[in-house]
């Protein structure tokens, strides 16, 4: 080629680079958060909704009311509470009774016995009611302090965090099955990938981790480190479940968004070319060399090397015959190069 050609091609020349280049396993997956920071909301009686207190994407605070609800259960419970109260004071003060007549040997050893039995027996069933209470949320200080009876139970969330989901109506009857509300607190975001069987292997703790946001409006790759590799295959897919840490940590992601990553799994120094050095070729690639000079022109010569996966717009190469670091190559215009080969060889 004339250098006329080499400057209408744009072609450059230059050698090898030296790169600490990285293998790396591809893998899918998203944005996630630890279980701890999902919640649903359930009611542990069954009850009709009496009013919705939140919407969802608003954000709550640990304990804020998110729905009350009302059903003819609470009351009776409460009842129930309120009664075995006083059949407990009774029975501790009939078996005082009991143990003075017993002291002075006027009363039966058997009605003593009977009224141990009745205030035990009583004494469970006042703390299972006490506990019920609790559990949908009712303050037992409160109701045995004045015996009023709450006419309606609040669902509360355990955490702060963002409402995802509000399922419910107000007139809605919700059981102890149905969720009510959902509740997420993105301070703890990660990524939970899906490596396949074949590659399992090579992932480890502490591996850094390229990945994009997929259907998001920017091109930046963000970075996380794995902090959790599964030890079982899911069955159907037969993938491993990868936990990674984001570094640093984000507020601009969502639970649910889904990524692709690159998983950097080692490194090693090798030659490196752009890009557009390269011909594919099937299994192998094609580089150029300059060979010589003569007249002004230059002759290049097609030399096959084996390429890994690009990286960042560099590619590692392996040269399958000998060529030494400083051989003058083509970094540019490569394609061109390849095109005026093969018009001669059609020629031909």
């Amino acid at each position: 080629m004339s250098p006329a050609q080499q400057q209408a091609a744009g072609i450059e020349l230059g050698s090898f680079e030296r790169q600490n280049m990285t293998t790396e396993v591809q893998a899918n997956g998203s944005v996630e958060v630890p279980p701890q920071n999902r919640v649903a909301i359930t009611a542990i009686q069954g009850g009709y909704v009496q009013a919705v207190a939140v919407l969802p994407g608003e954000h709550v605070a640990a304990g804020a009311v998110v729905a009350t609800l009302r059903a003819p259960e609470y009351l009776a419970l409460q009842q129930q509470y309120l009664q075995s109260k006083a059949r407990v004071l009774f029975l501790s003060q009939d078996l005082e009774r009991q143990r003075i007549l017993d002291v002075e040997d006027v009363g039966a050893k058997r009605k003593l016995q009977l009224a141990r039995a009745d205030y035990a027996t009583e004494q469970a069933t006042l703390r299972a009611t006490a506990a019920q209470l609790q559990l949908l949320g009712i303050s037992v200080a409160r109701l045995a302090a004045t015996g009023r009876i709450a006419p309606s139970v609040a669902l509360t969330t355990p955490i702060a965090g963002y409402v995802k989901a509000v399922n419910i109506n107000p007139g809605q009857y919700v059981g102890p099955q149905d969720i009510a509300v959902e509740v997420l607190n993105r301070d703890d975001l990660h990524l939970e990938l899906k490596v396949f069987e074949k590659d399992v292997a090579q992932v480890k703790v502490g591996q850094k981790i390229l990945f994009k946001v997929q259907n998001a409006n920017r091109g930046e790759e963000l970075t996380a480190r794995v902090f959790l590799v599964g030890q079982a295959f899911d069955d159907n897919a037969r993938t491993v479940r990868v936990h990674a840490h984001l570094e640093p940590e984000r507020r601009d992601l969502l639970p649910g968004q889904f990524v692709a990553a690159r998983i950097q799994t080692a490194g090693r120094r090798a030659r490196t070319l752009p890009e557009a050095a390269l011909i594919q070729a099937g299994d192998l690639s094609y580089i150029f060399r300059r060979v010589s000079q003569d007249s002004g022109r230059t002759v290049f010569r097609r030399v096959r090397v084996r390429a890994s996966p690009p990286q960042h717009g560099d590619v590692a190469v392996t040269v399958l015959d000998p060529l030494p670091d400083t051989t003058q190559l083509v970094r540019r215009g490569a394609y061109f190069l390849d095109a005026e080969l093969r018009k001669g060889e059609d020629a031909d």
